[in-house]
């Protein structure tokens, strides 16, 4: 959404949502805490604008762990496929002992 209109206020950020207002406004806290929005304040409306350079850190930063987690990911499902025989006749032991 700010990518696209460049700035929006809390309430325009929130309308999308089914999420109570004081929610919204601790997420915008949160990003804005870790440098990826900015707050512009006209009054009593808080405009919020993408701080792209923070955006792209954050992306690059995903992409590179991107790779890694996949395969681990990948590797943690090829493991419970090839356990999982051996685990539903684990499960049938445990159920004849009870």
């Amino acid at each position: 959404m700010l990518a696209s209109r460049g700035a929006l206020s809390a309430g325009e950020l929130r309308a999308p949502f089914s999420a109570a207002q004081p929610t919204i406004s601790k997420h915008l806290k949160v990003l804005e805490s870790a440098g990826l929005v900015r707050r512009e304040v006209n009054g009593r409306v808080h405009h919020f604008h993408l701080v792209a350079d923070s955006m792209k850190q954050a992306e690059d930063w995903i992409s590179r762990h991107r790779t890694f987690w996949e395969g681990a990911l990948q590797n943690l499902e090829c493991f419970v496929t090839e356990a999982q025989p051996e685990l539903q006749s684990m499960d049938r032991k445990d159920e004849v002992t009870e």
